[in-house]
């Protein structure tokens, strides 16, 4: 077992962690990971030092260990020092494994509790999803993948830490891309080894391990675990053919941290719903994630209909009252033909396909004679992001190429060609100013937004 600790925020945690290990009935050698040298028992060994100069490297430490100590132990246990696993979790990990193929892992999920004792499950927020196409049967098990593939910790068995280390991707220098430096080093396994990570959906109370803090669920309510578990239930119905397998188009950008991907958790957008009319009675939300805005329509007496993300997270938004529609654009359109909306939502759409214009066109002839499109989208424009392109600054590498990047460079110039192509005129563009940039924005008078907005709301009718 390997945790790595830094400093001394989180020892607390770590004595808990500890203790469960020195009960668990296995021959167990503990190593610890730190910055500072530490005293926690005989029976545990602290490493002192840092794989790399940035201190958030000090996970990828156990590498070394674990490739120098390859043949002494059965199996291998890395995680962070507040993550809780169990002798149940190991049990299960190893009853699984026998069942799975050679370049499948059984990964576990992370979640906390709050004081009533109700589980928020920690993979659920930004773009990440689970994979509809993914579900599979294994024995009388059924999986899935998630595309969050960090949980904090991984469990490998000796024959899959030899095939890791082969592979070349596992001894690697401190690196980030996807992930940042604590979440690299915990998803190597899988992003860089050929292995697939896949959740046990059938058994996921024993793929599940504590995050001991419990703080995230109190800003997070999508992490609810009811909101989880309709995306479970969701999946089991796909594996049993009562459900799609569909997703809409790729929501993950190619760029540092999949920057300025589609969010499938967005809050209420108060900003987006205040664009609506006077008057709108029905809304074709097209992208839908798990329905927060939509569901306020709903709530507010309106007819929402939602071509959603996936068949997954499609689960959540029909729990809130919206109708789903399922199917790529061209298929939701034609299901569509016969219908009108006063109002065609796109948030945060447009940038991440292949033909904006297209997208919109396919939808903008649903609507009723005084219907609006409202379309959302990050304000690529702005100052700080030229300034950064100049700069050659990483996370702002190959913007301007749909095909590096994955998403358009989307300024309110674009948006308007984009509505333009579609015989649409643009009535009004809205951008939303972040905190820091509040002091231009009233000294200009809103005559510098385009400069310092993070993001563009384009309302448009019919021409």
């Amino acid at each position: 077992m390997i945790l790595a600790n830094y400093g001394t925020s989180n020892d607390a945690y770590l004595q808990r962690v500890l203790e469960e290990y020195r009960k668990m009935p296995y021959a167990v050698d503990i190593v610890v990971l730190s910055n500072i040298p530490k005293s926690l028992g005989s029976d545990v060994e602290v490493v002192v030092g840092l794989p790399g100069k940035d201190p958030h490297t000090l996970p990828f430490g156990h590498k070394r260990i674990f490739a120098e100590r390859t043949g002494e132990y059965e199996l291998f246990v890395y995680s962070e020092d507040d993550i809780l696993i169990t002798e149940r979790n190991i049990e299960t990990f190893l009853e699984i494994s026998r069942i799975l193929p050679d370049d499948e892992i059984a990964g576990f999920v992370r979640a906390e509790t709050d004081p009533t004792g109700t589980l928020y499950y920690d993979p659920p927020h930004a773009h990440f999803h689970w994979d509809p196409d993914s579900v599979r049967s294994r024995g009388e098990q059924t999986f899935a993948f998630y595309t969050n593939e960090h949980s904090a910790c991984f469990i490998l068995t000796q024959q899959q830490l030899r095939r890791a280390i082969q592979s070349g991707g596992f001894l690697v220098q401190p690196h980030t891309g996807k992930y940042d430096f604590e979440c690299s080093a915990s998803t190597d396994p899988y992003t860089q080894c050929g292995f697939r990570k896949l959740i046990c959906l059938s058994r996921l109370d024993d793929f599940t391990v504590r995050h001991l803090p419990a703080y995230k669920y109190k800003t997070r309510p999508y992490r609810h675990q009811a909101e989880f578990q309709r995306q479970i239930d969701a999946l089991l119905e796909i594996e049993k053919n009562g459900r799609p397998r569909n997703l809409l188009f790729d929501p993950e950008t190619k760029i540092l941290h999949t920057k300025w991907s589609k969010d499938y958790y967005e809050p209420i957008r108060s900003e987006i719903l205040s664009q609506l009319p006077a008057g709108v009675r029905s809304v074709l939300s097209i992208g839908c994630g798990w329905g927060a805005s939509e569901g306020h329509l709903v709530q507010k007496g309106l007819r929402v209909v939602g071509v959603p993300m996936d068949s997954v997270i499609a689960a959540c938004a029909e729990a809130k009252g919206v109708e789903i529609v399922y199917g790529d654009f061209q298929t939701a359109r034609e299901k569509l033909a016969n219908e009108s909306f006063d109002c065609v939502l796109l948030s945060n759409v447009l940038h991440l396909v292949r033909d904006p214009a297209a997208v919109l066109s396919t939808f903008a002839d649903l609507l009723s004679p005084q219907g609006v499109v409202i379309a959302s989208a990050p304000n690529l424009g702005r100052m700080p992001i030229w300034l950064g392109r100049l700069r050659g600054k990483p996370q702002y590498r190959g913007l301007g190429s749909y095909e590096k990047t994955g998403l358009h460079l989307t300024s309110a110039r674009l948006v308007r060609k984009w509505f333009k192509q579609c015989r649409l005129k643009v009535e009004s563009i809205k951008y939303m100013i972040p905190p820091r940039a509040e002091a231009p924005h009233r000294l200009l008078g809103g005559l510098a937004d385009p400069l310092i907005g993070n993001e563009l709301i384009a309302r448009g009718r019919k021409i």
